[in-house]
């Protein structure tokens, strides 16, 4: 399969810099005064689960414009079989969650706020069994459960949103400042699978992501032998590329595991051997 993920950071560029149709205008004009002030309170709300939801599919649709879905109907039926599944023993069941393997060779998950969970048929392939798949499964489902990417776009939001009102103050920009809820919003999402979320995020996903799996039956100690199979990746494999700049390295998450899970879980550990993993027809 065609490695098109990996080119996800370039498109964004072309994204993030694409120009603004629309402009605030003087700011001696009270009507715009008003409006200016109104998105800045905006700003500052919450985000809902209505809006998340949409959010998600504003970036699904970037995600897949660069690397879009394996072609094979039972491939993506059991992924979402073991998703849903995962996904009911959480504390968000009601989201419509949604699973899929892209068209890639690069090693890779991605979770999107909302409930959409994607793996790339690079990291697929290098699964040994089921429990391994809902351990990668379970950690990006315990990033959407905690909001993770909902936090880092909104600290994004923010950020730019300051700049822009710099900009305006100063009379120097002809952009539109950060709206409520839109394209913006949008693009800083997919800017931040392309640099990856706070390794404290990532670690915190590791945990929650094995209890989630103990929860569904599955031996949560799967995610360590799929970390095991990353740390021994040779550093010239471009495939993990992606994965290695947008996540702490395999052997310290597995130090990090050891040290806040210990022995826990291990009564989890003799779980009943799942299915067998769907392998695709090459």
């Amino acid at each position: 399969m065609n490695s098109k993920l990996s080119l996800l950071a370039a498109s964004l560029v072309l994204v993030l810099a694409a120009p603004s149709a629309q402009s605030f205008g003087r700011l001696g004009d009270a009507e715009g005064l008003l409006k200016f002030g109104e998105r800045a309170a905006k700003a500052n709300q919450e985000i809902t689960q209505e809006e998340e939801i949409e959010l998600g599919r504003g970036i699904a649709a970037n995600v897949l414009g660069a690397a879009p879905l394996v072609r094979d109907e039972q491939l993506q039926r059991y992924v979402n079989q073991v998703g849903l599944w995962l996904a009911m023993q959480t504390e968000r069941p009601d989201l419509p969650w949604r699973f899929g393997v892209i068209d890639s060779s690069d090693v890779n998950a991605f979770a999107l706020p909302g409930g959409t969970v994607l793996i790339t048929a690079g990291l697929y392939d290098r699964l040994r069994d089921e429990a391994e798949l809902a351990s990668v499964l379970g950690h990006e489902i315990a990033h959407v459960v905690q909001k993770h990417q909902v936090k880092a776009i909104k600290k994004a939001m923010g950020r730019e949103f300051a700049t822009e009102i710099a900009g305006e103050v100063a009379g120097q920009s002809d952009n539109e400042l950060v709206r409520r809820f839109g394209d913006k919003a949008f693009k800083a999402g997919t800017e931040i699978l392309a640099r990856g979320l706070d390794k404290q995020d990532e670690y915190d996903a590791d945990q929650r992501g094995m209890v989630i799996a103990a929860r569904a039956g599955y031996n949560p100690f799967g995610l360590a032998g799929v970390l095991q199979t990353l740390d021994s990746a040779s550093a010239s494999d471009k495939s993990v590329a992606l994965l290695f700049s947008t996540h702490p390295t395999p052997a310290s998450r597995l130090e990090r595991l050891e040290a806040g899970v210990g022995e826990r879980l291990d009564a989890y550990a003799g779980a009943p051997a799942p299915g067998r993993l769907y392998r695709p027809k090459k």
